[in-house]
């Protein structure tokens, strides 16, 4: 009788943060807007590009308060590299790469300009390339590029591909994804977004993937795979894509829509939410208690909720946003379907253009046009990046202590480097 006491007694905590983790889940759930189907399943409140912004509202407001102190500190010494609409001259715009190298300057300054946009960006898995996208007119960022390895399981790029699920664990190494890609205000306001995307395809992109990995072993294989890149997805994060839609230079389309995804993912889940549910998991004694490692695969998050909500007696649905992603490919190879069937060996390039050649038909395309209607471009200032940021303008401009911290930053030529 005792030791059934005690057992019950030892249960009881568990079952009391079973019951608060099920309240909050479905207070946060109900929060943002969503209600429950005949079935179960999650609908969403909309599904306008509004509707889903509104959906990430407090994801991106978490992501702000966690990285406070990073912006507070980074702000002051790159604020001069973010564009007030003054500095630009649409008829000089002129697009240049820089690979972005861990724990540099240019790192931290990647970092800070992914907080700018109302949907918080993907950190990446396994192997990753990220690009600063400069304006060589002024000297000021235009947008970033991050390539990084996509998600195992894609039924819409797969059956695009037709894939068998051998054939796409051998060959889905010569596929990256674009989890990162898009212009930074005041570019955006002239169409840089779809500059930056039409960057994917050009011969920078294909080398840099080349040299880094082109005879590096697999992490988690151990085995020297010789990736060749011949396929770049991107996914747009407000449903269909007006920036992606209709993307071509002189006839040639750079990115095809083949789809949308099935509206399964956790951003709804809130990081606040997340930590509950990990330590219940750990409460739990479950193996996705513990932290992500390296080639636990891109779908982690999503089995460890998964996994929490399968203990709570939940139902599994409520990782179904509904919220649909349209799909894209850019086709880095001619024979990029043949390839990833392993019907052919020899991977024919299509005719790949330089970022230079790139960026000049894209302004003439996109960015001189608009400039002419549009001029909203000209009033944006360094306040309005700044409150972006989630930082008052008389704290990220003027206080004594951004005069503190900031150094002088010289560019050159080729690259961006700190002056000692």
């Amino acid at each position: 009788m005792t030791r059934r006491k005690k057992t019950q007694k030892a249960d009881k905590p568990i079952d009391l943060l079973s019951a608060s983790l099920k309240r909050n889940i479905r207070r946060h759930l109900k929060a943002l807007g969503f209600s429950k189907g005949p079935d179960g399943e999650l609908i969403p409140p909309a599904v306008t590009k509004e509707a889903i912004r509104a959906l990430h509202v407090t994801q991106r407001d978490e992501l702000l308060q966690e990285q406070r102190q990073f912006i507070s500190e980074a702000w002051p010494r790159l604020k001069q590299f973010f564009a007030r609409g003054e500095d630009l001259d649409p008829t000089k715009i002129a697009p240049r790469l820089e690979i972005v190298d861990a724990g540099t300057m240019e790192s931290d300054l990647f970092r800070l300009a992914s907080l700018v946009w109302s949907v918080p960006v993907s950190a990446g898995y396994g192997r990753r390339i990220r690009f600063l996208v400069w304006d060589k007119s002024n000297g000021k960022l235009m947008g970033l590029i991050a390539l990084g390895d996509p998600v195992f399981n894609l039924r819409v790029r797969d059956k695009w591909i037709g894939w068998s699920a051998r054939q796409r664990k051998r060959r889905l190494v010569n596929v990256l994804d674009a989890y990162v890609l898009g212009a930074l205000p005041p570019y955006n306001a002239l169409l840089c977004g779809k500059l930056i995307a039409s960057l994917i395809c050009t011969t920078d992109v294909r080398n840099v993937f080349t040299k880094k990995y082109g005879s590096q072993k697999g992490s988690i294989s151990k085995k020297r795979k010789k990736p060749r890149l011949c396929l770049v997805t991107t996914s747009s994060a407000l449903g269909r894509s007006s920036v992606y839609n209709r993307l071509a230079l002189n006839g040639e389309k750079l990115l095809e829509p083949i789809g949308y995804t099935e509206g399964w993912g956790h951003f709804h889940i809130s990081n606040s939410l997340f930590i509950q549910m990990r330590r219940f998991l750990h409460r739990k004694k479950d193996r996705y208690a513990k932290n992500y490692k390296y080639g636990d695969g891109p779908n982690w998050r999503m089995r460890a909720l998964r996994r929490t909500l399968d203990l709570l007696g939940m139902n599994p649905d409520l990782l179904r946003h509904g919220v649909k992603r349209e799909v894209f490919v850019a086709k880095i190879a001619l024979n990029a379907k043949n390839t990833l069937l392993g019907k052919s060996e020899r991977v024919r390039y299509r005719k790949l253009r330089s970022v230079s050649d790139i960026g000049a038909q894209a302004v003439q395309r996109w960015v001189l046009p608009r400039a002419t209607t549009r001029q909203e471009y000209r009033l944006w200032t360094l306040e309005q990046t700044a409150a972006l940021l989630g930082l008052k303008s008389h704290d990220a401009l003027n206080s004594s202590a951004v005069k503190a911290a900031t150094r002088p930053v010289a560019i050159d030529g080729k690259a961006i480097q700190t002056s000692s």
